[in-house]
């Protein structure tokens, strides 16, 4: 298994792009037989810890296979494959995303919701800034960081703002919630809007501070096979053990809620 992020994932993906490579390999294997090639999985940043075990979990039932892994922020992973990086399945972080895919006829066929999120306060351990609310993000002189507009962490924030109805001025808007949660863990901002399951894996490097306006900004996250690709049949195999069984167990258990 290999993972892409940042930087050398976005060029990783225009090299690929440009040199016009498909993402598939040899005819895949029934599921659990023989050697199934490479299985590229473009996945919201914040899928980063489960759909890693969930990769192991494919690779060891398909021997041979190779999964790569790349995350990024969903915006940022769907303009890849519009521009033409090799994929095989994408998981995004709300369904506004991969519609837009949809529409561009750029998926194999229907998407299916596996996964809710919701968003929480980071602030860090000693909380030096005293949040406790929502309303507190937009008290002066509070550096606050969020998710651009265009990342569904971000569009998420700005429905949760409407239903405080509060108006935020963010420090930074980032790429992802791991920029996010990176900018408060440092102590470059007072507090952050991140999803509670990216709080749960950086428990003891920020302090999580719900808020009931959360609920108003559920985002809901689709996976579907990308129109293209070379290996459907172990693209369909990963997403049946994502939205099965197993992968509701991972999910769960790392804080997600399911659809």
């Amino acid at each position: 298994m290999r993972a892409l992020r940042g930087p050398a994932a976005l060029a990783a993906a225009g090299a690929l792009a440009l040199a016009g490579c498909g993402a598939g390999g040899t005819a895949p294997a029934e599921s659990g037989n023989g050697a199934g090639g490479s299985l590229t999985v473009f996945a919201a940043a914040s899928l980063q810890q489960v759909f890693t075990e969930l990769a192991g979990a494919f690779e060891q039932q398909h021997p041979g296979t190779d999964v790569v892994l790349n995350f990024a922020g969903s915006s940022d992973l769907a303009t890849q494959i519009t521009a033409g990086a090799p994929a095989d399945v994408f998981a995004a972080a709300d369904t506004r995303t991969m519609d837009q895919l949809a529409a561009a006829s750029l998926l194999a066929g229907e998407p299916e919701e596996f996964a809710s999120n919701t968003l929480t306060i980071v602030v860090p351990p000693d909380n030096p800034a005293g949040i406790d609310s929502f309303a507190d993000l937009a008290e002066p002189g509070t550096a606050v960081v969020v998710c651009a507009p265009q990342v569904p962490c971000g569009a998420a924030a700005e429905k949760a703002a409407a239903a405080a109805g509060t108006t935020l001025q963010p420090a930074s808007e980032e790429a992802s919630v791991t920029d996010v949660l990176g900018k408060v863990s440092s102590g470059e901002a007072d507090a952050g809007l991140v999803y509670i399951t990216d709080a749960r894996n950086a428990a003891g490097r920020v302090t999580a501070v719900p808020f009931a306006e959360a609920a108003a900004a559920v985002n809901t996250y689709p996976i579907a096979a990308v129109d293209g690709s070379g290996q459907q049949q172990l693209a369909a195999e990963f997403i049946d053990l994502v939205t099965g069984g197993t992968g509701r167990q991972v999910l769960s258990a790392a804080g997600f809620g399911l659809p």
